[in-house]
């Protein structure tokens, strides 16, 4: 069962979100999803499918300028507007929930969304999930980032088309075709996110070695759009003692629906269900 409403961030904007409660006697844990860009929460639904009956707590946000959330579409100002939105988001999901862990779990540009939370503030996560993170080289050409900071400054909501081809999402013929009848998506970036991007993952990379919480890295071996080698570079800059990486070597960027999602999901749960009980390094 999903619930679906919208909570204010600290802007007085109201993003949408997507709550799929557990569904089993125990909560295990709550799980934040991050999507990535021109994304939405929905597209986390096989994600809920395995893990809310298995007893965990599911909660999809909207970010701002994608899906059913106000803003323009692919455009921030400033990058921490999306770890302000997230924050913002816990807040609103705190007085909810259980007395169970958290995790966070974010997905291609949420998966550096995600990163960016944890390593600034990692007293309220016990883990991090991300999948086909973008972590520096991703399928958009160099060009396209060099119009980007030149319009930065000059006219920051400029925007351009990704360039990334829907084929890159999945070798399904099926999933292909949903995204493409999908009227939630979009393809656009502005000027200043790239450039805040491009800032933040500088950002990232300078401070891996600070992870401070268990964390899984899920990745696609024929991904295009936030490569196997990036992510595998920014990896293994990560405490070794905290991380798990798992790959699938035929797997384009869109893993949860992928023809390997049911062995990724596996994995997920598996590793969900084996950390529930540490505690959070502080």
């Amino acid at each position: 069962m999903q619930h679906e409403g919208t909570f204010l961030n600290w802007a007085q904007q109201p993003l949408f979100y997507r709550h799929w409660p557990p569904q089993a006697e125990e909560t295990k844990a709550v799980v934040v999803l991050i999507h990535g860009l021109g994304g939405h929460s929905g597209l986390f639904q096989p994600v809920a499918e395995v893990l809310a009956p298995l007893g965990y707590d599911l909660w999809a946000l909207d970010l701002r300028g994608n899906g059913r959330s106000p803003g323009q579409r692919g455009h921030v100002n400033r990058w921490a507007e999306y770890r302000e939105d997230v924050a913002a988001f816990v807040d609103f999901i705190a007085p909810q929930a259980p007395d169970v862990p958290w995790f966070l779990l974010g997905h291609s540009v949420g998966g550096a969304i995600a990163l960016d939370c944890v390593l600034r503030s990692p007293e309220r996560w016990q883990g991090v999930i991300v999948s086909a993170p973008t972590l520096g080289k991703v399928g958009v050409s160099p060009l396209r980032f060099a119009i980007a900071r030149l319009l930065s400054q000059l006219w920051p909501t400029f925007s351009l088309s990704t360039g990334v081809k829907v084929e890159a999402a999945a070798r399904d013929p099926a999933v292909l075709a949903r995204q493409q009848q999908d009227t939630l998506r979009h393809g656009l970036g502005s000027a200043r996110l790239a450039t805040e991007y491009l800032a933040a993952v500088d950002w990232l990379q300078a401070h891996a070695h600070t992870l401070s919480v268990p964390l899984l890295m899920l990745q696609g071996g024929q991904d295009c759009v936030a490569p196997i080698d990036t992510s595998r570079h920014f990896f293994d800059r990560l405490p070794p003692h905290l991380t798990t990486w798992r790959d699938y070597p035929e797997s384009y960027h869109e893993i949860y629906e992928d023809l390997d999602a049911p062995l990724v999901l596996a994995d997920l749960a598996d590793w969900l269900n084996s950390h529930l009980l540490r505690s959070t390094p502080t």
